[in-house]
């Protein structure tokens, strides 16, 4: 929970619970590989501990969750979860934007024993209840 107020998974919530218009960027096919806090911080515990146990020796690893999400897919699940519909604005998508972006967790697997524990729709769920139970609005 407590996603930043700038990033969209937070603006289309608070847009949707307020039954405002959410600008979308193209056609909703872009996607992105979305986390769990809690699967990030579980990450670098245990690339801390990594570091101890093999000093001098540094890797570069990506945490992440590895399964990619269109915008759309994200929209509908907040959708779903807040039990209301979206009043979408289409617009162009925004030069610059990238189609897709995802983690490659392999080495971070292999090497710290890195395993995302928390899927998109209950992170989207855990989200939902956490902006609604502050009363965000």
């Amino acid at each position: 929970p407590r996603q930043r107020p700038d990033l969209a998974i937070y603006k289309f919530t608070k847009l949707i619970t307020e039954e405002k218009e959410i600008p979308f960027y193209g056609d909703g096919s872009t996607s992105r590989d979305y986390t769990y806090i809690d699967d990030i911080i579980d990450g670098i515990l245990k690339s801390i501990n990594y570091i101890e146990s093999n000093s001098n020796l540094y890797e570069i690893i990506n945490l992440g969750e590895s399964e990619v999400i269109s915008l759309n897919e994200m929209l509908s699940s907040l959708e779903i979860t807040l039990k209301k519909s979206a009043i979408k604005k289409n617009l162009p998508m925004q030069p610059g934007d990238v189609l897709k972006t995802n983690a490659d967790i392999t080495k971070a697997k292999t090497l710290i024993g890195y395993k995302p524990a928390t899927n998109f729709q209950n992170g989207i769920k855990n989200f939902v209840e956490w902006f609604l139970r502050n009363d965000i609005q």
